[in-house]
């Protein structure tokens, strides 16, 4: 278990170092994500891979619920949809609570490519956690979950 702390003298450390530290260290897993999506599968973006994978965990939605979730405009959200469309992996149905609105869901297709990269990223995940003892896993789960939340 690796115990080295971001700052010198260990837990010694001011609230805006920690926040600083943390801001670096979250943008550099989103750099390197966005570059490892790639390597799940070269056709799909990390923004559409995350679109995909919330269509399957909601057995469908609205284009607009994915872009309040994601906080992307529309215009982005339309052009990651039309590309999951593309690709045989989301199709379209009209609503039938309103038929102004079209339903997304995951196609065949689109279930097995994103449970392709589940498998991945989860291996990618074990492999990288593989020194870590269950109870700092559980401590990082609890808290990425604590942070996210506070969006929501």
């Amino acid at each position: 278990m690796k115990t080295d702390s971001a700052f010198p003298g260990g837990a010694d450390h001011d609230r805006a170092e920690a926040i600083e530290v943390i801001q670096r260290e979250l943008t550099a897993f989103a750099r390197r994500a966005r570059g490892r999506a790639a390597e799940l599968h070269p056709e799909l973006s990390l923004v559409a891979s995350s679109i995909l994978d919330l269509v399957i965990e909601r057995d469908g939605c609205l284009a607009s619920d994915l872009a309040g979730h994601f906080h992307l405009d529309k215009s982005t959200m339309s052009r990651q949809v039309a590309a999951l469309e593309r690709l045989g992996y989301l199709d379209r149905e009209v609503d039938p609570a309103n038929r102004r609105n079209h339903v997304l869901t995951a196609t065949a297709q689109g279930r097995r490519v994103a449970g392709a990269a589940a498998r991945s990223r989860s291996a990618a995940f074990a492999d990288r956690l593989r020194d870590w003892d269950d109870a700092d896993i559980a401590r990082m789960a609890d808290y990425l979950v604590r942070y996210n939340a506070a969006d929501e």
